[in-house]
């Protein structure tokens, strides 16, 4: 089986995961399909997972001083960030991703759903001019572009607006919103497999927070020297105090991926 039709494969499983919580291939797997389906069948058999990512250079950056990202990693890693997306129910970013990228946050490199879009903008900082909310995508049917402000829901839940849907959670100050809050709200709407892309700030809250079941960090062989950091957390005065997750590794192009197990043992 090659990597297009192991795809198709995990396309199906994610809309009919099998009972038995399993899945064996159909036949042999050619080397690059078994990566494939190595790196996201734990995301595609688990009814419930917050999966966060990051694409960095070596020295842990994800962007310029100026915001500048497009692209810290190469054309494979944006495929695999489009399975992704494929595979997850919602995609969440902060306001500042939209505010510096206009990001889409839709599937475009494979085959694939677009997932909910969700923005965490607990400041009101956002016009409705990003492209999240003016695509066409966002009024598609369903609401497909969810946008999370500072306040309380209403006893009828969200308001509709031409952009989407508006949802209230009380925020923590400065901080933000409490991600398991986040995460529960968005599994109040169904919205069980949850990929946190961006930005670092937002990755890293919710990785302080307990809230990740894994993590996905891919590091371009690229030296910035200066700009935006990646992963920031709260400081420690030992290693011993430091997260060392199950980790596995996965070649893309120049790239390497660490998939991070933060459930693992």
């Amino acid at each position: 089986m090659g990597e297009d039709a192991a795809w198709a494969h995990l396309l199906a499983l994610r809309r009919s995961p099998p009972p038995s919580g399993q899945w064996e291939a159909p036949g042999p797997l050619h080397p690059q399909a078994r990566e494939l389906v190595d790196l996201l069948l734990p995301l595609v058999l688990s009814p419930r997972m917050v999966i966060g990512q990051m694409g960095q250079s070596l020295d842990g950056r994800i962007a310029t001083g100026t915001g500048h990202s497009h692209y810290v990693t190469g054309p494979e890693d944006i495929r695999r960030l489009h399975r992704v997306r494929a595979l997850v129910d919602a995609v969440v970013v902060g306001a500042g991703t939209v505010a510096s990228d206009d990001p889409l946050l839709t599937v475009r490199k494979v085959e694939g759903p677009d997932p909910v879009r969700v923005i965490l903008d607990p400041r009101g900082r956002l016009s409705p001019t990003h492209r999240v909310f003016t695509d066409g995508v966002a009024s598609d049917g369903a609401p497909r572009t969810l946008l999370v402000q500072q306040g309380r829901m209403g006893r009828n839940g969200g308001e509709a607006w031409e952009g989407g849907e508006r949802l209230f959670l009380p925020a923590e100050g400065p901080l933000g919103f409490p991600p398991g809050e986040v995460v529960a709200l968005l599994a109040d709407r169904g919205l069980h497999r949850v990929l946190v892309e961006g930005g670092g700030i937002t990755v890293s809250r919710f990785l302080q927070a307990g809230a990740l079941d894994r993590l996905h960090i891919t590091v371009a062989p690229l030296l910035i020297g200066s700009g935006r950091p990646g992963i920031s957390l709260d400081p420690i005065e030992t290693l011993d105090e430091a997260l060392r997750p199950a980790c596995r590794t996965f070649a893309l192009g120049e790239d390497t991926l660490f998939d991070l197990d933060l459930r693992a043992g």
